[in-house]
């Protein structure tokens, strides 16, 4: 019985929807048919048109964690000391101290990162790339400082 009483109602709704749909079909058969004017083109070319274009709004940053300012630090430059014979030569006879170095480590940098890291002046740096890709550091130290006792207290003696 209540499924009978849902068709009825729905064919109730039917019967009032038709009129208004025929009467907008009979509105537009009788009105002329309009066409949307062709735009004449004067270019051969054609440009993009200018649309708006909004700022930037973001929701969320792209980036998690914000970069670390400088990430050549000093134990990063400094990597190790060489301990071969010719480097202990070097450190008994010409007060020079070997390291392994970072590659993009410059002469300057380095410099500051042995005085950071030992607390000695160093008087000139030389550097070299060697056939295995690193770079190795002569870092020659000043008359004030021995390079033996650096070299006893960083621990390659």
């Amino acid at each position: 019985a209540g499924n009978a009483l849902a068709v009825v109602e729905e064919r109730r709704a039917w019967t009032t929807m038709a009129p208004k749909k025929a009467e907008k079909v009979a509105k537009a058969v009788k009105s002329a048919v309009s066409r949307k004017q062709k735009k004449v083109r004067t270019k051969v070319r054609f440009y993009k048109p200018k649309t708006l274009v909004k700022a930037r709004d973001p929701k969320y940053p792209r980036k998690s964690v914000e970069s670390r300012g400088d990430k050549m630090d000093k134990y990063r430059i400094i990597q190790c000391p060489v301990t071969t014979e010719s480097a202990m030569k070097k450190i008994e006879e010409i007060n020079t101290l070997v390291f392994l170095v970072d590659i993009k480590a410059t002469k300057p940098k380095i410099k500051e990162a042995v005085k950071q890291l030992y607390d000695v002046q160093c008087a000139k740096v030389n550097t070299l790339i060697r056939p295995d890709g690193k770079k190795k550091a002569y870092v020659h130290l000043t008359q004030d400082y021995d390079a033996l006792d650096v070299a006893n207290r960083i621990g390659i003696i």
